[in-house]
């Protein structure tokens, strides 16, 4: 992996854990991370090793506390729409072809939140806060906050959460169904870990076809959505993991799948 002033990557075998390193500033994300973090997902797009991504943020009290306010300053409506139209993290996070799980640790709030609702899974601490906050700066969420959370726990909550700009608690987050899991503090890595290396033992272009297909319920209707899922089922059947985990099913063993 190349090397990287405000994030870091370490690969343990098939999960690859993305780290946004910037603890001094609560890890708020700024055009640098969103600059190194584009750079990284394309690396590790093309790295056949790793099948699983988990996302972090570094220390202990904050997973993203949000966008770096001091960069919207001098920032003009025609700059920012134009910052937002490039491959930012949240639409690459969003396009990722391989599972990617947000591991939140402390703070989740605005563009945090909204980075987090880009992964496929979350999982959290009890410590973790989560919040659109945008509300109280005079703004309206703009990483995909009004989209990906709507979809996600639906418009009463959502509408509450962005109106009022409050911050909810881990087990509220849980019960909205904004986060999969909640772990112990301590717990908190090693069951993530856990969580995407059970994830990383199955079939990786399997895995790539149900994640499209799950994506493209939320934005399609009912037949469309049903419809590419027929077709993206048949596409596994060219696969040799498809072979290999019948194949293994039958023999009452556990398969190896390659991903080819």
């Amino acid at each position: 992996m190349s090397n990287y002033e405000t994030i870091t990557v370490e690969k343990r075998g098939a999960v690859a854990i993305l780290t946004i390193n910037r603890p001094d500033k609560l890890n708020a994300l700024n055009s640098k991370v969103h600059e190194e973090g584009v750079s990284a997902l394309d690396e590790l797009r093309n790295d056949d090793e790793v099948r699983v991504l988990v996302i972090t943020g570094a220390g202990e009290k904050s997973f993203i506390a949000g966008a770096d306010i001091s960069e919207f300053a001098e920032r003009t409506p025609v700059t920012q729409r134009n910052t937002f139209h490039k491959r930012t993290l949240f639409n690459v996070i969003d396009s990722f072809p391989k599972p990617v799980i947000a591991m939140v640790n402390g703070f989740c709030l605005g563009g945090g939140n909204e980075l987090a609702l880009a992964c496929d899974l979350r999982v959290c601490s009890p410590n973790a806060k989560f919040s659109q906050p945008e509300i109280n700066l005079g703004l309206m969420p703009g990483g995909g906050g009004t989209q990906r959370l709507t979809r996600l726990i639906g418009e009463g909550r959502s509408m509450e959460i962005m109106l009022t700009g409050d911050m909810i608690d881990a087990e509220t987050a849980y019960k909205f169904g904004l986060v999969n899991h909640i772990y112990d503090t301590s717990e908190l890595e090693p069951k993530t870990i856990e969580l995407a290396n059970k994830i990383a033992e199955k079939a990786p272009i399997a895995l790539q076809l149900c994640k499209e297909a799950v994506k493209f319920a939320s934005r399609s209707n009912l037949d469309e959505g049903l419809r590419r899922e027929v077709d993206l089922f048949a596409i596994c059947f060219s696969t040799e993991d498809k072979a290999e985990g019948v194949a293994a099913f039958l023999e009452k063993r556990k398969p190896v799948f390659k991903g080819r």
